[in-house]
């Protein structure tokens, strides 16, 4: 039998992580993976080996603090996965053919994502703490919460694509 996923709001605030970008620059990527792991943000800062330096987080990076956390997952992508953490590149001049790799790498974003029990999906992205949980469908992820971010992103085509897929094998305790 399979356990059952239960989608939690995330173990901070909108408060605490408007506080947390103010003082180290906490952004989408230690909060994608506190709300996924269950965690506070500075305990996802922690386990985010060189994230204080680089103000990013990489796949590597990712895959380094999961196992700091004994998280169980696999690399899956482009799947998405049941509950785990996907990381977006948004498109534009710097995912054109012959542009080095390196140049995306500024233009990625991570979020959450969790398949529910009525076979949708949903998505944990720290642009919609407003909400309260972060916690948004895809639908209303896709439709309102990339257009908004894209606006702040120089020269995005207004697309993107999934660059890496991260599945919890196991539910985490609550």
């Amino acid at each position: 039998m399979v356990a059952q996923r239960v989608i939690l709001p995330p173990r901070f605030s909108n408060d605490e992580l408007y506080q947390a970008y103010d003082d180290w620059g906490c952004n989408c990527g230690p909060s994608a993976l506190a709300a996924m792991a269950q965690v506070s943000l500075d305990d996802a800062r922690g386990a985010i080996t060189g994230f204080d330096a680089k103000r990013y987080t990489n796949p590597t990076m990712m895959n380094d603090a999961l196992r700091a956390f004994n998280i169980d997952f696999k690399n899956i992508s482009p799947v998405w996965p049941d509950w785990g953490l996907v990381r977006i590149q948004w498109e534009g001049p710097w995912t054109e053919p012959g542009v080095p790799y390196v140049a995306r790498y500024r233009q990625t974003h991570w979020i959450g994502a969790a398949l529910k029990d009525d076979g949708s999906r949903g998505i944990f992205d720290c642009n919609a703490m407003e909400n309260g949980t972060g916690w948004a469908s895809f639908q209303d992820w896709s439709a309102i919460i990339v257009p908004h971010i894209l606006r702040d992103i120089k020269r995005a085509y207004g697309s993107w694509h999934v660059t890496h897929c991260m599945s919890f094998c196991a539910p985490l305790a609550t």
